[in-house]
């Protein structure tokens, strides 16, 4: 693990529970008939997690804004491209936030910022205050906030990525993940970055000019790069410098100015295992899930 004295847990709500929807057969229902697959899939990385790295301080942090953010003030074309959670999986994200309560863990969301800016926020904070981050997620965009002493834990695939690692996994320091992003574009959250720019390309440009910024500041420079197609590269870049500024304020982790978290506000809080038993029953969990979970608690 992360060899710092405070390790503080923040951890992706959404990236397990849409893993779970998708890989869980949807014949698991409650009491009602609804759906619980998402649920249960997600309680089990829940208990699994806990088990193993028996954290003190732990938060997880749900999304609300897939239509509400700043960046679909921006950019109201922002991840348009994807569909709406259905309502059966809807459902089970309220769902999960019982159970993630019901646990003693500390869960944070807003409708104007996402996962990702509440992550960044809690992580800037704690950091200030001698915790080091953990990172549960898949998502590589999160590897911008990754500092010296600091992980990016993708717990279901069993990788973990220390701030010396990143280099190596993307291919640009993971402060320049997300000038990264703004050149290559994102499809996943259809952000469109400069036409024929490439993950190769980009690395290069960064290796060479250090931020989106400098590369603007000195693109004249650009067609003397010893890389493939230097010249239209440069003419790319600049028929498309505006494209790239606008998905650079995409790609970007923002701060939350009204999120203020301390020690506290994510220590994990003692909860009994019968009221944690009682909690899985009545969201439909089974048996052998309500055992692993007060387990964990006890």
């Amino acid at each position: 693990m992360v060899e710092q004295q405070r390790p503080v847990y923040l951890i992706d709500a959404s990236i397990y529970i849409f893993r779970a929807w998708f890989s869980v057969p949807d014949g698991l229902t409650n009491a009602d008939g609804n759906p619980i697959n998402a649920l249960h899939g997600f309680a089990g990385f829940l208990g699994g997690f806990l088990d193993e790295a028996g954290p003190e301080h732990v938060a997880v942090i749900f999304d609300e804004s897939l239509t509400t953010s700043f960046r679909n003030e921006i950019f109201p074309a922002y991840k348009a491209n994807r569909e709406l959670p259905p309502a059966d999986l809807k459902q089970q994200f309220h769902y999960c936030r019982t159970l993630v309560h019901a646990l003693g863990l500390a869960d944070f969301s807003s409708a104007y910022y996402e996962a990702d800016d509440l992550i960044g926020t809690i992580a800037r904070q704690l950091r200030a205050q001698d915790f080091s981050i953990v990172i549960l997620s898949a998502d590589k965009d999160l590897a911008q906030l990754i500092e010296e002493g600091d992980m990016l834990w993708d717990y279901a695939r069993k990788r973990r990525h220390l701030y010396a690692d990143i280099p190596q996994w993307l291919g640009v320091q993971s402060h320049q993940v997300a000038d990264w992003l703004a050149l290559t574009g994102d499809s996943v959250d259809n952000i469109p970055g400069v036409p024929g720019i490439g993950a190769k390309t980009a690395t290069a440009l960064l290796a060479h000019f250090g931020s989106l910024e400098n590369l603007y500041n000195r693109l004249d420079e650009v067609s003397d790069l010893q890389i493939r197609g230097a010249a239209r590269i440069q003419r790319l870049l600049r028929e498309h410098e505006e494209n790239a500024r606008l998905a650079r304020q995409l790609t970007g982790v923002a701060i939350d100015p009204d999120l203020q978290v301390d020690d506290g506000d994510v220590k994990r809080r003692a909860v009994s295992p019968a009221d944690v038993s009682a909690v899985c029953d009545e969201l439909g969990l089974g048996k052998m899930t309500q055992a692993r979970l007060a387990r964990v608690v006890g």
